[in-house]
């Protein structure tokens, strides 16, 4: 049985492909960010009997040695840890390139000590920037649109060069837009959902007509798990992608009609993204993903969206989030 370490296993997908992990039969290790209040993330809401089976490691993927350490004696590493909301990039770009750059290259360094027989390094459908020819494949040129874009171009670029220089077991995964259970405030779906369960008869929203390729979180951490079994990806970059998109304005739309026919959508200036650093359209290719693994999606769009808004309806999901502030 192969022993796997998730780094930011704490996160929204990093806690899904966990749950994915052990359910697939892997021994896992969870990387979670270290914080006096011992929390572990979104990992506290697993149950009980699925937590005893997680061997938690607390640290700070920034520290070289605190990494080198978690990446001890594991057979693969997930790499997801990282800042990921743009709008928070645009004040706190230095965290960016401490957090993704620096946090990629101990990742990578302690694998090439350890001889880590499998790397794969989480990337983002950001480092394309808007799209130049549609569906975006791996070949499309990257464009640094904003610094939390640029912090993981030169983090995939770091990890490509492990692969070339020291021949690594690297493949660069890089998912479209993944929504679904758990999901942080600062995402749009998520955005959406809790304005609209607010009941204040409005939805505050950015730009409407920037168009996404939105992918369900169990189809994501599916993705990866065939991408780190398949050796055809090795020293690959591989997209996770629906090849289906949609607008805001349109998704938008959809949930209101679904949750709260009455209510209005209001574009606040402070939503919009700067104008040559917001993203217009993203529409990826699967073709690579299914070419090389065995992946394919099980999850529609209306379904995925389904059990999302299902979830928020459940327990005190919804009182997690703060749906009276614009969440950056």
């Amino acid at each position: 049985m192969n022993k796997v370490l998730a780094t930011g296993a704490d996160g929204f997908i990093g806690s899904h492909l966990v749950e994915k992990l052990l359910n697939s039969g892997y021994s896992v290790k969870a990387f979670v960010h270290y914080n006096s209040f011992n929390s572990w993330g979104w990992l506290d809401t697993l149950p009980k009997h699925m937590l005893k089976e997680i061997e938690i490691f607390s640290g700070d993927i920034r520290d070289q040695n605190g990494v080198r350490e978690a990446l001890k004696n594991v057979d693969d590493v997930y790499h997801l840890a990282a800042l990921i909301a743009i709008p928070f990039s645009y004040y706190s770009p230095d965290s960016y390139v401490d957090t993704n750059i620096k946090g990629t290259l101990n990742v990578l360094q302690a694998a090439k000590e350890l001889n880590t027989k499998r790397i794969i390094i989480t990337s983002t459908s950001e480092v394309y920037g808007s799209a130049k020819f549609v569906p975006i494949t791996e070949e499309h040129p990257c464009q640094a649109q904003s610094p939390y874009s640029a912090t993981k171009i030169a983090a995939d670029k770091l990890a490509e060069s492990f692969y070339r220089s020291f021949s690594l077991p690297i493949t660069i995964v890089r998912p479209f837009n993944t929504y679904g259970p758990r999901q942080s405030a600062r995402a749009i779906i998520p955005t959406i959902i809790t304005q609209l369960f607010s009941q204040k008869g409005q939805i505050k929203l950015g730009s409407l007509s920037a168009t996404r390729d939105f992918n369900y979180v169990k189809d994501t951490a599916d993705g990866f798990v065939e991408i780190a079994k398949s050796d055809k990806t090795v020293g690959e970059v591989v997209n996770i992608a629906s090849q289906r998109e949609i607008s805001i304005k349109n998704l938008a739309a959809e949930l209101i009609k679904q949750l709260n026919p009455k209510a209005k959508i209001i574009c606040e200036t402070e939503r919009i993204r700067p104008e040559k650093s917001e993203v217009s359209r993203l529409l990826g290719s699967n073709e690579k993903i299914k070419r090389l693994t065995e992946w394919v999606p099980k999850f529609t769009f209306e379904e995925g969206i389904k059990e999302t808004i299902e979830w928020f309806k459940v327990g005190k999901n919804l009182e997690k989030y703060k749906t009276d502030i614009y969440n950056i």
